[in-house]
């Protein structure tokens, strides 16, 4: 099972598809891509990641990935990977309790963790953006 739910290769996801696709939580994709843009001054660009992960719209600055946004039925998934020092920044972060058992359960790699956060309500939106918060005041610190 894929992580996103377009994982054609050849076929990027059109716009109507990806409102299709996500249906009652596109308000909360629109939300999240919007914060963003607004907030971090980036736009996004779609990418294939293999069949296992699909198409994303995925969101750099400095050259660095702040988010990438799986589109998938009637919800998508954010990946956020956390350096190691941004984990322990993360752990102190006021957090849903689905998200705080994901960053938990994670395994480590030397780049930090990956992970995938399921967004299907405003709550999750707002612990990606805090996810991205803590990214996007790091890099700026750096």
């Amino acid at each position: 099972m894929s992580v996103g739910l377009f994982v054609d290769k050849t076929h990027q996801p059109a716009p109507d598809e990806l409102r299709q696709a996500l249906a009652g939580s596109l308000p909360l994709w629109d939300d999240l891509v919007r914060f963003m843009r607004d907030g971090c001054g980036c736009d996004g660009e779609f990418r294939f990641y293999g069949k296992n992960y699909g198409w994303a719209l995925r969101f750099r600055k400095w050259g660095w990935a702040l988010v990438s946004m799986y589109p998938g039925n009637g919800l998508f998934t954010a990946q956020v990977v956390l350096s190691p020092r941004l984990v322990a920044q993360a752990a102190e972060l006021p957090l849903e309790a689905e998200t705080r058992g994901i960053l938990d359960s994670t395994r480590d790699y030397p780049e930090g963790r990956w992970l995938y956060l399921p967004v299907s309500s405003s709550h999750d939106v707002e612990d990606v953006q805090k996810l991205v918060s803590l990214k996007f005041r790091g890099k700026r610190a750096d």
